[in-house]
């Protein structure tokens, strides 16, 4: 079984993958936002190609746990990708993803333009490892 990790942004999606054991998450690719069909169908390839039986999405709520607008334009995509996607779907609380991931960018002494290249997909590989550790707890 494989899991699909996503860090669901306005200009861009991370995705990572699991290995077939449910143990941990690799980066993927990123996909650049055009409209949300687009997106979904772009999602639902990846899907395919991997067969990946369940999504775990970033949830991302404010500091004060409240669902805002970020939570919503995510609920807009998770629930087009419902109509698309038969396997199970989660959310992960994604507060701090992107934040430990440049973080840890940083002080690898990574470039602006390379953070900018990779740190969506690391993030979505952060959600999707927070979510492989918490199934096997």
């Amino acid at each position: 079984m494989r899991w699909l990790g996503l860090d669901i942004g306005q200009r861009r999606i991370g995705v990572a993958l699991s290995d077939e054991t449910e143990t941990f998450a690799f980066p993927l690719t990123v996909i650049d936002r055009t409209s949300l069909a687009a997106d979904v169908a772009a999602v639902v390839a990846l899907i395919a190609e991997h067969a990946v039986t369940g999504v775990a999405v970033g949830e991302p709520l404010e500091l004060s746990g409240r669902a805002g607008a970020a939570v919503r334009r995510t609920r807009t995509f998770t629930d087009a990708l419902r109509q698309r996607f038969d396997g199970e779907l989660i959310f992960v609380d994604e507060r701090f993803s992107t934040a430990e991931v440049e973080r840890v960018l940083l002080s690898a002494d990574a470039t602006r333009a390379r953070r900018k290249q990779v740190v969506d997909k690391l993030a979505a590989a952060v959600i999707l490892q927070q979510h492989l550790e918490r199934k096997k707890a």
